[in-house]
């Protein structure tokens, strides 16, 4: 047993030599934030959103934003600068979990690192959707949004309020979401109310009700981003979405931005509707949900330093 004598002293004085709590953070200066805003191109990027949503703290990882809390991390693998290269995201991700040594971590990129991928416990794929402005639109499309606009008044409101999260609950109860997607839904009043860049965009008909709604958020200065929307079945009026769709871009093409984010496809409905308007996929997107075993902190430890 000479052997395991010899392991288990090399081990105390590997363990004694290896610090085991976190690394600290270095919050995002007003500057930084600045400059990540301009580098932007996917929602991700926009700290604003992304800590409003998740209470995360972001900072940086070489050019890659990250978000932070408690025991998990977001790491967002769009990088700032240049084109994405696997090795140099794979190295960023290692450093990550080096530096906070997250139980959970969520990947969000246009490519899984491999020693992620093999620990996958959800995976999904999707496209980002762009539309550049200005925007040509179609004569029948622009009939229909005329049609809408006769029936529907639209207002920009900084509030997500009861009578929109009782048409988000109606959505979610006809339509299913992927779960990420459900808790992007839930996570609204919350970050519009501390948002000083989100507007929601209302449509209403001559009573009053509301029909349609859109949040768009506006910090990046290239572009804007249309988060989600919903409809009401109950309260239907056709081509409500249309109607808040021209707003966005109206407000957008007023603001100097050079074009929208429309997200991800999710469904065969939301990619038809962003195609209908101009929106092409663009920007691969994966996402990957990987979980530290924790079977015994010696082990978590070996695996964490790859030995």
């Amino acid at each position: 047993m000479a052997w395991f004598s010899s392991w288990a002293t090399s081990l105390r004085r590997l363990v004694s030599s290896r610090p085991v709590a976190p690394r600290p953070i270095k919050a995002l200066t007003p500057e930084q934030e600045a400059d990540v805003l301009a580098r932007a191109y996917v929602p991700e990027h926009l700290p604003g959103l992304m800590a409003g949503i998740s209470g995360a703290q972001p900072f940086l990882i070489e050019d890659y934003l990250c978000l932070a809390k408690e025991n998990w991390l977001i790491f967002v693998g769009y990088p700032l600068d240049g084109p994405f290269s696997a090795g140099r995201c794979a190295g960023a991700v290692a450093e990550a979990r080096a530096r906070c040594r997250p139980q959970v971590l969520w990947f969000i990129g246009p490519e899984v690192p491999a020693d992620l991928a093999a620990g996958c416990r959800d995976r999904q794929s999707d496209v980002y959707y762009r539309l550049d402005l200005p925007v040509q639109v179609k004569s029948a499309l622009r009939r229909e949004v005329r049609v809408a606009a006769a029936a529907l008044t639209v207002a920009a409101g900084r509030a997500f309020t009861a009578e929109h999260q009782a048409l988000a609950a109606e959505l979610m109860a006809r339509a299913a979401l992927p779960p990420m997607v459900a808790a992007l839904y839930r996570a609204m009043p919350d970050y519009v109310a501390r948002s000083p860049s989100a507007v929601v965009l209302d449509a209403r008909d001559a009573a009053g009700r509301l029909v349609a709604f859109t949040v768009v958020e506006g910090a990046a200065p290239a572009f804007d981003v249309y988060v989600l929307g919903a409809y009401s079945r109950r309260v239907y009026v056709p081509h409500a979405s249309d109607l808040l769709c021209a707003t966005m871009i109206e407000r957008a093409q007023a603001a100097g931005k050079g074009w929208i984010n429309l997200g991800l496809g999710v469904n065969a409905g939301i990619r038809r509707f962003k195609e209908k308007w101009g929106g092409v996929p663009t920007l691969a997107y994966e996402f990957c949900e990987w979980r530290r075993e924790t079977g015994s902190p010696v082990v978590d430890m070996l695996a964490e330093w790859k030995l």
